[in-house]
């Protein structure tokens, strides 16, 4: 008697092979694109889709919608979403990663600020 055994997928190929299917073989998604559905979303971060709205609610996250109103969720919205996971993990409420998102994004802005400052100072003469 013949078994075929059973060969699991990462949640990762899983989502390659869905994507490959939208929009065909090869295709270069931008990373803010929004092409995931939310439960494609939520099974790539190991959560529920009842946690995605609600940390949309919080404004935690802004997916694009479609003309319908469906949630399309970009690479980058994931890996904000695998940063949330992350800090819930260690201890974190939503309240406290509000802030701390929000923290990082003005950090990451006044970096930006300071290398643009210090490359007009290089150029500038004298």
């Amino acid at each position: 008697m013949y078994h075929q055994t059973a060969v699991h997928a990462s949640p990762e190929a899983k989502l390659a092979k869905k994507v490959e299917r939208l929009l065909g073989p090869g295709a270069a998604v931008p990373k803010d694109k929004g092409v995931y559905t939310i439960s494609m979303a939520a099974e790539f971060v190991g959560t529920g889709a009842q946690n995605l709205r609600l940390y949309e609610a919080r404004g935690l996250v802004e997916p694009e919608r479609t003309d319908g109103g469906t949630r399309r969720y970009s690479e980058d919205d994931i890996a904000r979403l695998q940063r949330i996971a992350r800090l819930l993990d260690q201890g974190l409420n939503l309240a406290g990663i509000s802030l701390m998102l929000e923290l990082e994004s003005e950090n990451a802005d006044l970096r930006e600020q300071n290398e643009a400052l210090r490359t007009a100072r290089r150029r500038a003469p004298g």
